[in-house]
Parts: structure tokens; sequence; C-alpha cells
């Protein structure tokens, strides 16, 4: 089986430490995941595989970023992602799993037009007002649930607001411990966990809570520039493929 072949072994191992260092304070990071598994499983099941690895990473990220948040974007942002899930509940049975791979390529494209281009017309900071706030709160739950793609929405809301790199990797952070142990319910009610194999945890979870380490101290040390503009890159080929994936079956 495909699952258990070298391949998927490597690719899955290398989305689980992509995800922790997503919970270490790259959030990037993370909207890799689940396109980099798209190459080898359809994005339905990845998306249900790495739920599990995301919660579990959730634990060690809360507890780094505990006092560095901003109340406010919490405030704002938590109910309307909780909709946004709500939605994508609601509508699951309705999106196929190569439509799902497509929106996931589409908003990959889009974050990153938006952090070529857009930064270039930022010039001051933006305050976390409300109504935009529960619009791409409500898209990041909505996109969190079908792909656990969820980064780009909250960082096209939050980035403009220039918040200190530590409060945004922890709102980040938090937002997304209480966006993922939400969807454990509607994922467990349809199922999706019920044909995977448990035994990858222990391959995939110590990727991940030393990925979330590795972020901590990346997020410390590094400087932001170089590495997001490669992480935007490889993001961008992904989303690509995966548009062109869906493309090709809906017209073939």
């Amino acid at each position: 089986m495909l699952e258990h072949s070298p391949l998927f072994l490597s690719i899955a191992i290398i989305a689980a430490f992509l995800v922790g260092l997503s919970k270490g304070g790259l959030p990037s990071v993370g909207t890799l995941a689940v396109p980099l598994m798209a190459l080898v499983i359809s994005p339905v099941t990845a998306a249900a595989l790495l739920l599990p690895i995301y919660v579990i990473s959730d634990m060690f990220g809360l507890y780094l970023y505990r006092r560095h948040y901003s109340a406010r974007n919490l405030a704002i942002m938590i109910p309307a992602a909780i909709i946004g899930i709500g939605i994508g509940w609601l509508f699951s049975s309705h999106l196929s799993g190569k439509f799902i791979g497509m929106l996931v390529g589409l908003i990959g494209i889009f974050f990153c037009l938006n952090a070529w281009i857009g930064a270039r017309y930022r010039r001051q900071a933006r305050k976390a007002d409300i109504p935009r706030g529960v619009f791409w709160g409500a898209l990041t739950g909505l996109t969190s649930f079908v792909s656990h793609s969820g980064g780009p929405p909250f960082q096209i809301y939050v980035l403009p607001q220039r918040l200190e790199k530590l409060v945004f990797a922890g709102t980040s952070t938090i937002l997304f411990a209480v966006v993922n142990a939400v969807k454990l319910v509607p994922y467990w009610e349809m199922q999706q966990f019920s044909r995977l194999d448990w035994g990858l945890g222990y391959w995939l979870i110590p990727a991940a809570v030393i990925g979330t380490f590795a972020g901590a101290k990346l997020t410390r040390i590094m400087p932001d520039g170089p590495f997001f503009l490669l992480v935007q890159l490889a993001l961008f080929g992904l989303s690509i493929k995966l548009i062109a994936d869906w493309t090709l079956s809906f017209f073939g």
C-alpha cells in the first residue's frame, strides 16, 4: 500500500515536522503540510491523518506561547473561525478531494501574491477591526476545516497589524489550538479517522514535537525575509500542481 511505502513515510514525516514548525511560531510553514501530502494521497485523507498531529503539537505550542498573544484578535477570530468550521461541516458532503485540493491551491497562490505584491501598498499598521476579523476569521475556520490551510487567511488579516513577532506567533498558536480541537468533533462524526493507520503516529508525533521546539527556536533567532520567501515559493509551486490536478480531472 502507498500508505506504507518509503515515499509516503518520508513525505508524511516531513509534513509532520512542518506542522511542528508552524506550532513553534512559523505559521506559513504549516500551510505546506496538506499540499505536500496531497502529492501521494487525497487531500481529504491527508487532512484527517494530520489533524491529531496538529492537536498534539498544539499542546506544546500553547506552553511555549502562553504569555505572548493578542487578546483582541483572539476574541474576534475564535468565534468567527468556529462559524467557518460549521460552514465547512455543513457543505463537506458536496466537496470532492480534488476540489478541496484546488481550493487549497487558490488560497496558496492568493497568499503568495498578497505577500509579494500587496505588501508594497501597506504603509501604516492596521487595527484589529471586527468586520474584517469576522470575515477572515470565518475563512480561516473554513479553510482549516477542509485542508488545515487556515494560515493564509489568518496572516492576511493579522500581518498588516504589524504585531511584535512573538505576539503574532502566540496569537496564531492559540487560535489554531482552539480551531483544531473544535475540528475533532465534525471529523469524528464524518468518520474521517476510521480508515487511518494509527501506527503512523509513532513516526509522525516525534517529528512534530521536534519541529515545534525547532520552530520556537527559529522564530527567535532567524531573519524572517529569506526563510519565508523560500516557503512562499514552495507553496506557490505546490499550489499550481493542485490546481492543475483538479483542472485535468474536471476537463479530462
